[in-house]
């Protein structure tokens, strides 16, 4: 298969299981808290393996095969720009608008509230998933080895996104198909940043620019990991939970890297 072919499907396939997420949430009467702890839990952990084990230590040979010692130093400085941009992403994504307004029912207010929640979610997870695109893509052009536990991780992770998406849309219309479309949308701004991120960069695409790329990747993974994903799983009450889940995660990638 093309390689450009593969990567573009390996992105599409994880942006769409933000809608995997999506029809759990409307197939199920309501996902527990347990459950959400649970997967974003163990979401965190495969994400926190695979860029710590697989996807850092491959941007840092990159560069040090390009600049020696001093690549070391080019990568650690990639991953905490990495961190710096999603963190910068973060901060111009409002956390909340007001509901309270003047003339709506209790219920309405509700409803309204729902409402914004489960859209600035979708907006917030489609903004991440645009740099998320264009991680999985550079991996997958630059080895596929890499690239499917990469994908494979954003995948799962994108799963109890797509819930976070779906659960509040659909208490607010009351419409399963309207909930599930919502969190389906979101994840499709992965490969649209593939596709941006190709047209725009390819000509630049070379080993010091991948091992930049790679090393940034596992900046904005890590802290997605520990910004969002975590501290959300925390709030549920199921701290444990939360914890085995990222166990669970880093084993399951871990096998998963030794058996590719």
């Amino acid at each position: 298969m093309n390689a450009v072919a593969l990567a573009f499907g390996l992105t599409l396939l994880a942006g769409l299981s933000t809608g995997l997420g999506g029809a759990v949430a409307v197939a199920a009467r309501r996902p527990g808290e347990r459950f959400l702890a649970g997967s974003l839990g163990f979401s965190a952990g495969v994400m926190i393996y695979v860029s710590f084990v697989e996807i850092f230590p491959e941007g840092i040979d990159k560069l040090v095969d390009a600049h020696g010692d001093a690549g070391k130093w080019l990568a650690a400085a990639a991953f905490f720009g990495g961190i710096a941009l999603i963190a910068l992403i973060d901060r111009l994504v409002p956390d909340s608008l007001n509901p309270h307004e003047p003339g709506l029912t209790d219920s309405a207010r509700r409803r309204r509230a729902m409402m914004q929640m489960g859209l600035l979610t979708a907006l917030a997870i489609a903004i991440h998933n645009f740099p998320e695109g264009f991680a999985t893509f550079i991996a997958a052009l630059a080895d596929p080895t890499i690239a499917i536990p990469v994908a494979v991780a954003i995948a799962i992770h994108n799963i109890p996104e797509g819930i976070a998406v779906a659960v509040p849309l659909r208490e607010a219309t009351g419409s399963r198909a309207k909930a599930f479309w919502w969190s389906l949308a979101s994840g499709l701004a992965e490969p649209f940043g593939a596709a941006v991120g190709y047209l725009l960069l390819l000509p630049w695409l070379g080993p010091v620019a991948l091992g930049v790329a790679f090393a940034a990747i596992a900046g904005i993974m890590v802290f997605i990991s520990l910004d969002e994903l975590l501290p959300t799983a925390v709030k549920t009450g199921r701290h444990h939970t939360a914890i085995y889940g990222l166990v669970a995660g880093m084993a399951v990638m871990a096998l998963s890297l030794l058996l590719l």
